[in-house]
């Protein structure tokens, strides 16, 4: 296993200054790269602001977060970022045509060393570690927005990552505190997206196909499902450019994942993002975070058991074909999604029996996508 004391992240969005604040904070000296100082500026900006806050609430001293600060040097010279590194942190845009010259430019300067990361949350890393020189040593370390808040890392080694990278890429995670999470086979949206990018989907065709309101289905999702807020709320929350993003890399992947409702193009195209924006499935009057009115009255107008079957027929997947275990899914959903109540748990509630009738019966209705796992036909109730 490879001893990591110098980071390099390259792109300084809020993954990316995220990730380098993380990593400060666990004692890494860190480069944080990106094209232009402005973009440094703003994201140092936000590091200094985050810190502060964490002053505010006396978990760190004011001179630890000097201390911390001074550990992130922003820096625009590539060459110069990569200089002596052990760990590299791609956080650049979702784009993989970007990335391949990223990876091209990087390529050039790289020491042999150097370990190579993406933070990517839906693209192969398989498909990027090719476009590298060394393949071996390229593995997917996709944290959870925000960093500095979000415990949950899943840790994705690609089609040829040997054993070395993932041992590295696993201590490096619990280093600086967080619960890694091994996503055993590079599959589409890995484990988190995998089940909750169709969900979203999986409720916009529930308003068409069970006439009932967005906040009678996210009530049930809230109150009946265990999730910490309806599933419009979260997708709005998570921002729907960043999910129809995401279901494009899916569906482009294996077309059985995910079916896209075009609700969710519409509001991109209409530049209708979510919360950030004022407008999503639901509007928001002001600046400052809003929660939608949910209520048990409204859960109790509505059985969300396709929502469940769908939920677990995804992980069931995931399950069956070795990339990860039940106790995986649960630890991945209550650290990347706030779930309150184990997904299985949730399916006894509403029956095993019951939930896989539910998927037979839309199979016969929508299509093979829906057909129930051999997991979840087998699951026994513990």
């Amino acid at each position: 296993m490879q001893s990591i004391k110098k980071i390099t992240v390259l792109g300084s969005g809020i993954m990316g200054h995220g990730i380098a604040q993380v990593s400060a904070m666990a004692g890494y000296n860190v480069i944080l790269r990106d094209i232009e100082s402005s973009f440094l500026d703003k994201a140092m900006e936000k590091v200094k602001w985050s810190l502060s806050k964490l002053e505010e609430k006396q978990k760190i001293t004011h001179a630890e977060a000097e201390t911390i600060l001074k550990r992130i040097t922003p820096e625009v010279n590539l060459e110069w970022s990569l200089k002596d590194t052990d760990l590299l942190i791609e956080a650049v845009p979702e784009d993989l045509g970007l990335k391949k010259k990223v990876y091209a430019d990087v390529d050039r300067f790289a020491e042999e060393k150097t370990v190579y990361a993406s933070n990517t949350s839906t693209l192969p890393i398989s498909e990027m570690a090719v476009l590298t020189g060394r393949p071996e040593r390229f593995i997917g370390l996709h944290f959870f927005n925000p960093p500095q808040l979000m415990r949950l890392v899943e840790v994705i080694p690609g089609h040829s990552t040997n054993q070395h990278t993932v041992a590295t890429a696993l201590d490096f995670v619990l280093r600086v505190g967080k619960e890694p999470i091994l996503c055993r086979k590079d599959v589409a949206g890995f484990i988190v997206n995998r089940i909750f990018i169709p969900l979203v989907h999986e409720a916009a065709y529930r308003l068409d196909r069970n006439g009932v309101s967005m906040t009678q289905i996210d009530s049930a999702v809230k109150y009946k499902m265990g999730f910490p807020m309806g599933i419009f709320e979260l997708a709005d929350y998570t921002g729907l450019d960043v999910i129809f993003k995401a279901t494009s890399e899916m569906y482009s992947r294996d077309n059985r994942i995910v079916n896209p409702h075009p609700k969710v193009k519409e509001l991109v195209d209409a530049k209708n993002f979510g919360q950030k924006t004022g407008k999503g499935f639901y509007e928001y009057g002001g600046s400052t975070y809003e929660r939608v009115n949910l209520t048990e009255e409204e859960a109790a107008k509505y059985d969300p058991i396709g929502l469940v079957a769908v939920a677990a027929n995804n992980a069931a997947w995931l399950i069956s074909n070795g990339v990860c275990t039940k106790e995986d899914v649960d630890k991945a959903l209550r650290l990347g999604m706030g779930l309150k109540t184990e997904l299985f748990r949730t399916v006894e509630t509403f029956g095993v029996r019951n939930v896989v009738e539910k998927l037979r019966e839309m199979t016969a209705k929508y299509g093979s996508r829906y057909e129930p796992d051999v997991y979840l036909q087998s699951y026994k109730s513990k």
